[in-house]
């Protein structure tokens, strides 16, 4: 048997990743990537982020229905925002803003539009003079310095992330209106506190001190961390080329902003009604309810799931029941096209706002003394450019021989069927097909298995799957901390004592007309020994999950796809890991200081619990009759996990290939447009070429909008180390419970305890006992052989 194909994720020097992420801002969320089966997006969530082409509109012909979409050719201009006079004392002092109230808990439900621009700008002042005295009397010691520190970004991290918080949960004109104008003082701050000389001088005092060796191993990735970091925020620019690195600072956080709102603004315009129930055949009841109550939402408040109208978006939950149901081609063409050509026209045109942003990035680099921005990205990172390429390159080459058979596999089956299209089948078909011959070959239709998979049981089986794995509870506690919505739910977690270590936020369903898409989780505070109260040892952290599935529809609970239930694992990764550090050190608590390519690995290691007999068997509990899916179908979809993976990883690929060229191989202003290069790379990461009107780069928020610049082959490289690390399980027998305790208790007391503290191929080598090998990966896909 030939040896497969191995790539070891290391790297000669790792370079520390601290908190205060480069001027970009202050931290970045956590989104899940685009799944490639189905377009079902994870989508998208910043970190935090934000000449004038006119372009004609036409709109899309219908026939017995109505779309408010429009398909164009070209774009947009961007307008500056002045500073406005800071808030009196007076009311700062009254606590009236709830944005400057000291709080347990952040008062999500008191926080309005109107608060934003004097409670940040009142916010801002005190910083600056916390600022300004922690420099005039800063010394290279821990309390002198890091502590003050800590202090100062904490509480804008804190104050700044509710804001914007509430713009992706609940987002309004006024909010908008009111961040913008407020943004480019943060930046100012931000840009202000990661150039202060005395503070990076202070850092480099504590270095090169004798006492440098007596630092916790912590804190010295906190000490080379902040340096490094100085550096890429332009603290060693002189004069001229430090104001131009902040004015290119500034344009990027607000094209990113436009860029995001945009995206939004594109989705929720996209409304098709439809009356006749011919143009619906093949959609499920769940997404025929979800359509009527949309439509009933919009006015027509007769609209039934059984009779209409019924009105379909571009929202996840709508849009992919279309794609891989509808038997009406011509609808599915419709909705693809409205899909795949967002935000690339008119007022929300994000091209110019892309070429405008890759061409800052690179003077951005420049400036620096990079080559391109891939190499700003990659100084924080595990990989470089080099060794994330011939990483993306292996993959490709394993996936490419069952990529292809995928397609063929789907002509041969609509042929059988009598498919008129099935010799040509395109992109607006691939779905459909998928799910037919799943559905044929699997005996699996996923909808008819959305009673199984009813949320409140999903999270009690997860919560179930934490204690077994962590020695943790998780328990209810609504009304304890103040929610931005009604279907928020707040949970306590403990330890095996009993005592409380971390809360969490869970907002599960999609809101279109205020929700941004997609799911992510962030952190709402993180541990920290420096900000502890009331004499406790350390602040305890709290984090948000926030997804976009199906809502409860009439009396019936909310009723997940597979799908959303390996999403809700994801996030959940993400929040364990937030949750269960025991690193006190504040800057590198947690999901802090994470080298971005390893911050995906608890995330993609908890969905493999998905397919693990057990847990599975522990959530799958029909909503009305308790009965367990049956073991029979258990195994189909066991058996279905590797169905079209090698489809399913070119296309992570595509987008992972598509961002590094852009930042590192590309020319703004050069002969070849964005569009070119995506066309170019698809051409190696698609079997079937792409549209010449696909714009998917206008809503790859990720990339603009998000943290993932240069950085989406993350996904595939956490992905090597998510898989390897859950093959410890399967090698110590997932059938063995005293051998899965002892695994987990390992997995939390490295993966998930150490945070940024300690460099992750360190964490991951304490963990497994070696360094990373994408064997597992290649096997859990079902692509070694291909590899071989």
């Amino acid at each position: 048997m030939a040896t497969p194909t191995r790539f070891t994720l290391s790297r000669s020097l790792i370079i520390i990743s601290p908190f205060l992420r480069s001027p970009q801002l202050l931290r970045k969320s956590h989104p899940c990537p685009l799944w490639s089966s189905s377009f079902e997006f994870c989508l998208d969530r910043r970190p935090y982020k934000s000449t004038s082409l006119i372009k004609r509109c036409k709109p899309i012909a219908l026939s017995s229905s109505s779309s408010s979409s429009s398909r164009c050719s070209a774009t947009t201009s961007m307008a500056s925002s002045a500073e406005a006079p800071s808030p009196s004392m007076e009311e700062v002092r009254s606590g009236a803003n709830p944005l400057l109230r000291e709080f347990d808990f952040p008062p999500f439900d008191a926080v309005e539009a109107e608060h934003v621009r004097p409670g940040i700008r009142a916010l801002l002042q005190q910083l600056e003079s916390e600022l300004v005295e922690l420099e005039r009397t800063v010394e290279p010691s821990w309390p002198k310095l890091v502590v003050p520190l800590e202090k100062i970004v904490d509480r804008l991290q804190v104050v700044w992330g509710m804001v914007n918080h509430l713009k992706s949960v609940k987002d309004s004109s006024e909010l908008r209106s009111a961040i913008e104008e407020v943004e480019p003082e943060k930046v100012k701050f931000l840009l202000r506190l990661g150039q202060s000389k005395p503070i990076y001088e202070a850092f480099k005092a504590i270095q090169e001190s004798p006492s440098w060796s007596t630092l916790t191993e912590a804190q010295r990735r906190i000490v080379e961390g902040q340096i490094k970091e100085a550096v890429l925020n332009g603290v060693s620019l002189e004069d001229e080329k430090r104001e131009q690195f902040n004015k290119v600072q500034q344009e990027l956080e607000k094209l990113s902003r436009k860029f995001e709102e945009n995206v939004l603004d594109a989705t929720k315009k996209f409304e098709k009604v439809i009356v006749e129930k011919k143009e619906v055949e093949g959609l499920p009841p769940t997404a025929l309810g979800l359509a009527a109550q949309t439509a009933v939402a919009k006015g027509h408040m007769d609209a039934t799931a059984e009779d209409g109208p019924w009105i379909i978006t571009l929202d996840a939950p709508s849009f992919l029941p279309v794609m891989q149901h509808a038997r009406n081609r011509s609808l599915r063409e419709e909705v693809y096209r409205a899909y795949v050509t967002r935000a690339s026209c008119g007022d929300l045109d994000n091209t110019p706002i892309i070429d405008q942003i890759l061409k800052l990035r690179l003077e951005k680099a420049k400036l620096l003394g990079y080559n391109n921005y891939a190499e700003v990205s990659m100084a924080m990172k595990m990989a470089t450019v080099d060794k994330a390429q011939e990483l993306l390159e292996k993959l490709r080459i394993s996936s490419w021989g069952p990529a292809v058979q995928d397609m063929e596999d789907l002509k041969n089956f609509a042929s059988d069927q009598g498919a008129q299209e099935a010799n040509d089948l395109t992109h607006w078909d691939i779905n459909f097909w998928s799910e037919r011959l799943r559905e044929s070959k699997y005996d699996i239709n996923e909808e008819e298995l959305r009673p199984f998979f009813s949320l409140p049981k999903v999270m009690d089986g997860l919560f179930s799957l934490a204690k077994m794995l962590f020695q943790i509870d998780i328990e209810p506690a609504d009304g304890l901390a103040p929610v931005w919505h009604k279907d928020v739910k707040f949970y306590r977690v403990k330890d095996f004592k009993g005592e409380p270590i971390a809360y969490f936020y869970f907002d599960p369903y999609s809101r279109p007309s205020e929700k941004r898409a997609g799911a992510w989780m962030d952190e709402v505070v993180a541990r920290s020994r420096a900000l502890a109260r009331d004499g406790s040892s350390a602040r305890l952290p709290i984090a948000h999950m926030v997804c976009n599935q199906t809502p409860p529809l009439g009396n019936k609970p909310s009723l997940m796809t597979f799908r959303e239930v390996e999403t809700v694992f994801h996030e959940f990764g993400h929040a364990l890991q937030h949750m269960l550090t025991r690193q006190d050190e504040g800057l590198v608590a947690g999901i802090r200081g994470i080298e971005w390519d390893a911050v995906e690995l608890p995330s993609q290691f908890m969905e493999n619990w998905c397919y693990q007999r057990d847990t599975l068997l522990s959530i799958a509990k029909h909503f009305e009759t308790g009965e367990t899916l049956p073991e029979e179908v258990y195994q189909k979809l066991l058996a279905a996990r590797t169905f079209r993976a090698g489809s399913l990883s070119l296309r992570q690929i595509r987008f992972a290939t598509v961002d590094l060229e852009l930042h590192s191989e590309y020319s703004p202003g050069g002969s070849e447009s964005i569009y070119d290069i995506d066309g170019r790379v698809a051409e190696r990461t698609q079997v079937i070429p792409l549209l010449p009107e696909d714009r998917f780069l206008c809503s790859f928020s990720h990339i603009f909008a998000g943290g993932y610049a240069a950085g989406y082959y993350s996904y595939k490289w956490a992905e090597v180390l998510s898989a390897d690390a859950f093959s410890a399980f399967e090698e110590a027998g997932l059938d063995n419970d005293k051998a899965i305790k002892e695994t987990g208790h390992r997995f939390r007391e490295t993966i998930l305890a150490l945070g940024g503290g300690k460099a992750p191929l360190e964490v991951f080598v304490e963990f497994r006992g070696r360094e990373p090998s994408p064997e597992a990966l290649l096997r859990h896909n079902g692509l070694l052989s291909a590899a071989a």
